[in-house]
């Protein structure tokens, strides 16, 4: 069974964090860590409209942010990889810094120190020269920098099949089957 944890920051664009945790519900054979920075459940309520409960009941272990002393935060609890979707600036400067202050930031660091796969989804725009020095330098750390851009070449019919096929992408990275939901490009002829 894989284990993944899922952390939400307070970026805008929680879907994605909630959209992954039911994904891999419904992959099944994998076992969910949730943990949700404070500003990440004032972005759930207002973007999603969903109570804590709601999105807890989504995942398998559910951890609070300022509980560092959580299995999460420890090298010796084997995990196959982390994502933070979606992951604001503050939370990707902390990682890239090495600043382990909440819970989200420790996993994500000790991930990165046990060389396992990490993947944040920053949400921000436009970017200053401090955003991109930080994205540069968690990238040369080991982390992979993903924003959720949207795939146009799969033609989304609406917001949720954007969602999904960014979402999807994501998971394909960590050898999850989510074929249904991804589209692979198939290539121009011409």
């Amino acid at each position: 069974m894989k284990k993944i944890i899922i952390g939400i920051s307070g970026a805008s664009g929680a879907v994605y964090g909630v959209r992954m945790l039911r994904m891999l519900r419904a992959i099944g054979n994998v076992e969910t860590h949730l943990v949700v920075s404070p500003a990440g459940w004032m972005n759930i309520r207002h973007e999603l409209d969903m109570d804590k409960p709601d999105v807890e009941a989504l995942a398998d272990h559910i951890h609070k942010d300022g509980d560092i002393g959580a299995c999460i935060a420890s090298g010796s609890f084997r995990v196959d990889g982390m994502i933070i979707a979606p992951c604001s600036v503050k939370t990707m400067a902390s990682i890239a810094n090495g600043i382990c202050g909440t819970l989200i930031a420790r996993a994500a660091d000790v991930c990165l120190k046990e060389r396992r796969r990490l993947v944040l989804m920053v949400r921000e725009t436009p970017l200053h020269l401090g955003h991109i020095r930080n994205m540069a330098l968690v990238t040369e750390i080991g982390a992979i920098v993903a924003p959720p851009v949207p795939a146009f070449y799969a033609k989304p019919k609406t917001i949720e099949g954007m969602v999904d096929q960014t979402v999807a992408n994501v998971l394909d990275g960590f050898g999850f089957e989510v074929q249904e939901h991804l589209l692979r490009w198939p290539g121009l002829k011409g």
